[in-house]
Order: C-alpha cells, then sequence, then structure tokens
C-alpha cells in the first residue's frame, strides 16, 4: 500500500512524501491521499498515544521510493515516511528555485512539522544524511535519533565536482531500454570497481520513459547545483551540535572510510558507530538484511514504543 502527501516547502514548493506498508487483507491497490493524516494525541483523548515518526531522506539523486523496502517494515513500529525532496522524484524541480542547504533542510523541516511527525527519528542517505544531522542540529526539539548511513563531513572538494560532472557527461542517454539502464548503471559505468547489479537497480528507479528512450527523472544541471553547495566545505561544526543519539553507518566498500567514520563518531556527543559487510555505497539496496540487523535495534533503544 502507497500513500501520497503532499508538503509545501519554502518559496511554495510542493514536495511528494509517501508511506509504504503491507497491504491490509482485502486491498486490492494504492491508495493515495493529497493532504497531511494529523493524528489526535492519545494523552487527551484517551486513545493510544501516536507511533514515533521516521522521516527518510534519499541521497542525491534519489527518491522516496528507494526506501521503500526500509518503510515496510519499519511501518510495523513506527510512522515512517519517506521524502522525495525538491528536485527529486515526483517532486517539484523548478529551475529558478533554491538548490541550496538551507532549502533542504527547510523543506525536511516542513514535512516533520506538516506530517506531525515529532518526536522523530531522521534517516539519511549520503546528501540526505547531511540534510538529517544539518536539521538535528538546528531543531533538537524535533529530533530524537538520527541515523547517517554513507556520508562523509569533509570537504571532498573542486575535483570531485568535476568529475561529477565528467560522469554525467559519459551518461549514454537516452537509454533504449530499462534493461539497458541496469546494465550500465550495474556494470559497464566506468567508476565501477566491480559489477553491482543493486546499483543498476537504484538508477532504474530514477528513469522515466520519453518518446526517444530512458532519461532520468532529475536535471543534471539542478543535480551538479545541490552538490555544489556542500562538497566545498566541511561539516564537523554542525555534526558536533546534535544532541540526540546517532548510528553513523558504513559500508565496507562504501563512500565513507572506517577512519573518517569513527572520528565522526568521536565528534558526535552520543555516537554509534555501525558498518556493514559486503555494502557499497547504498547500503540499504547492496545489503538490506544487514542494514536492517544495525538499525532495527538502535531504533528500539532511541524510540521506545508507545504506550
Amino acid at each position: 500500500m502507497v500513500r501520497r502527501i503532499d508538503v509545501t516547502g519554502p518559496e511554495g514548493i510542493r514536495l511528494a512524501a509517501w508511506q509504504f506498508a503491507d497491504p491490509p487483507k482485502g486491498d486490492h491497490g494504492p491508495v493515495h491521499v493529497d493532504r497531511p493524516n494529523h493524528r489526535s494525541a492519545g494523552a487527551t483523548t484517551g486513545q493510544p498515544r501516536k507511533p514515533h515518526g521516521v522521516l527518510l531522506l534519499h541521497g542525491l539523486m534519489g527518491r522516496a521510493a528507494h526506501w521503500a523496502d526500509t518503510a515496510r517494515w519499519l511501518s510495523a513500529r513506527y510512522h515512517a515516511v519517506g521524502l522525495d525532496q525538491r528536485g527529486h522524484g515526483r517532486s517539484d524541480k523548478p529551475a529558478d528555485a533554491s538548490y541550496d542547504r538551507e532549502a533542504y533542510v527547510a523543506d525536511a523541516e516542513a514535512a516533520v512539522e506538516q506530517l506531525d511527525l515529532a518526536p522523530l527519528a531522521l534517516i539519511g542517505h549520503s546528501m540526505g544524511a547531511l540534510t538529517a544531522w544539518q536539521l538535528a542540529a538546528k531543531r533538537p526539539d524535533l529530533v530524537q535519533a538520527l541515523v547517517i548511513c554513507d556520508m562523509r563531513a569533509s570537504a571532498l572538494g573542486e575535483q570531485s565536482q568535476r568529475e561529477w560532472a565528467a560522469w554525467y557527461e559519459s551518461w549514454p542517454v537516452p537509454f533504449a531500454t530499462l534493461a539497458d539502464v541496469r546494465k550500465w548503471f550495474g556494470e559497464d559505468d566506468p567508476m565501477l570497481e566491480r559489477p553491482r547489479p543493486s546499483r543498476g537497480e537504484f538508477f532504474a528507479e530514477v528513469m522515466s520513459e520519453e518518446p526517444d528512450g530512458w532519461r532520468p527523472v532529475f536535471s543534471p544541471e539542478q543535480m551538479l547545483k545541490a552538490r555544489e553547495t556542500w562538497v566545498h566545505d566541511a561539516h564537523w561544526d554542525e555534526l558536533a551540535q546534535v544532541q540526540c543519539p546517532t548510528l553513523v553507518v558504513r559500508g565496507i566498500d562504501g563512500e565513507l572510510g572506517r577512519a573518517e567514520a569513527q572520528e565522526m563518531v568521536r565528534v558526535l556527543p552520543r555516537g554509534i558507530y555501525a558498518e556493514v559487510p559486503d555494502a557499497g555505497h547504498l547500503i540499504h539496496y547492496d545489503q538490506p538484511e544487514g542494514w536492517r540487523r544495525v538499525i532495527e535495534p538502535f531504533l528500539q533503544a532511541t524510540l521506545p514504543p508507545a504506550a
């Protein structure tokens, strides 16, 4: 069962939020709603208290659907929502909008407040993890737990940005079929050190069929614009301001090295370290069971079940 909820971010940008859950018996298809599902507080009504919220933030080029499997098992215990961030998925992608750090953090803050998710856990992957810890630093009153998935706190630099621009230029778009998408991103991409079928599946999720073939649902120019706002800076100071329990998770073959991840844990006031074997940057896609094994106990310890 899939529920869409529209959120309004700064500049009036429409953001698509999504709930994913296994359908109950008798359900025959997805359900879409167009407004937040506000829940009454049990403390004043005698009803059971609402479950803790979890907001899932994808990385650059991602979409909320990348969290579908995670959101489904989270939904048994929590009110889990994935957000298509601006420029991504089904959310608005205006050419003249802001794509800086402040805009992404403000979008996440708007989602938390409009969806009545606080106090919540933020789970972010890559760029979404940076957004998550920046929001946790800005609004500690909203965030009770934080999961950082394979995102570095150090500056990546201008060379990294040039490499990404060249990488986008190398994409053989349009792709004739989704099978071609899976093969190129999972096997043929020169950035790959070894084949990763899960990476092919990841990119197949962010393609749409156009008259001339399959193209990304996002603008590579907007992605570079968004990335430009954070690759030149280190983000240690904001990390040190996060007061809630924080789990730093890295894939053994991911982009976040062990030494930097452990330094992030040291800088965090309440940091915890975890790694997932045989996983690359896309941990929740590469090793979903290993991902769940490290995330679930952390959330159970930091977000006790509602009474």
